[in-house]
């Protein structure tokens, strides 16, 4: 069955408040689009909880620096609906193209102009936004956006957090899943939701892999063969991390070293490997039980992110 696309927070609105008078529980799955077997992972999470599924698709902007891959983001509104298809059990696709005016003076706007010019795989463009007064509120979670991703990514997480609440804001889900690829991302909506009363459950969805161990990443499409090879330094260092704890390494220092180092022989550049307790995300003194180790690095022009967690029995 092909979803009902919507394109408006009006009839998103009246569609969900429809589903809720007749006693029925909506799951939101938020994505950017251009669907792998990641996020089609997280739809079956979603379905397992609630009668019907929200998938929204929208390339956010506000997580997006002017020096950032917002304009080569890559998108296939076509390819994604037909995926869905496939799966089956998604009943409706929320398609907005503006949910936030950032006005003409901002950092992003040249990226937004160049990005909404190449905007021919999403379909029909209808605004969803009123009025000519430009947006000025932002969602921050002040603490768990300054580690890990936020120091080298400072205005990401405001724009996730930002368009996520207005995401829950329009669709009214009982439960929204977010994938634990992005571990950050995951712990600050969940604090934001805690925090500010939404009534939704979070749920977080295992790390999906290719079947060499790569994470399901989006932008796994820009990464030359040569890259593509190189990048699975990462998920070996993260089992090879996981198996010296689980033998009783409790070094912090030595655990990462190691996790760098062969990052780095692959031909990786490190944004960071930090080890982090699973729900603060603060740097710990010791490999223990509910910790997590958080890399991101660079091949060639591409940015991957990866985690393990590690429960030390």
């Amino acid at each position: 069955m092909e979803p009902k696309i919507i394109k408006t927070k009006d009839e998103m609105r009246a569609w969900s408040r429809s589903i809720r008078s007749q006693g029925k529980t909506i799951g939101l799955v938020p994505t950017m689009g251009y669907l792998h077997h990641g996020h089609l992972s997280l739809i079956t999470q979603a379905q397992k909880h609630t009668h019907h599924v929200v998938v929204s698709i929208y390339v956010n902007p506000g997580q997006f620096a002017v020096t950032e891959d917002l304009s080569t983001y890559p998108t296939d509104f076509h390819g994604d609906i037909q995926k869905l298809k496939s799966i089956g059990g998604v009943d409706v696709v929320f398609n907005p193209h503006d949910l936030y005016d950032y006005g003409v003076n901002t950092t992003t706007t040249e990226d937004i102009n160049i990005n909404n010019n190449n905007n021919n795989n999403r379909g029909e463009t209808v605004s969803c936004l009123e009025g000519e007064t430009r947006h000025e509120t932002w969602v921050r979670v002040e603490g768990l956006e300054k580690g890990l991703c936020g120091k080298s990514r400072p205005v990401f997480f405001r724009g996730v957090a930002t368009v996520v609440a207005k995401l829950l804001n329009i669709v009214e889900p009982d439960v929204a899943v977010f994938g634990k690829k992005d571990y950050q991302q995951w712990r600050v909506i969940q604090r934001m939701v805690r925090d500010l009363d939404f009534a939704v459950k979070v749920i977080g969805s295992e790390l999906t892999r290719e079947e060499d161990g790569l994470a399901m990443s989006s932008r796994n499409v820009h990464l030359s063969p040569q890259e593509r090879d190189q990048a699975l330094s990462i998920s070996r260092a993260l089992f090879e991390a996981k198996s010296a704890a689980n033998k009783g390494e409790k070094i912090v220092g030595g655990l990462r070293r190691s996790v760098i180092e062969s990052i780095e022989a692959a031909g990786g550049k490190i944004d960071y490997v930090e080890i982090v307790d699973q729900e603060s995300l603060e740097a710990v003194e010791e490999i223990k039980n509910g910790v997590v180790v958080c890399v991101a690095a660079w091949f060639g022009k591409v940015r991957l992110i990866d985690n393990m967690e590690i429960d030390v029995l």
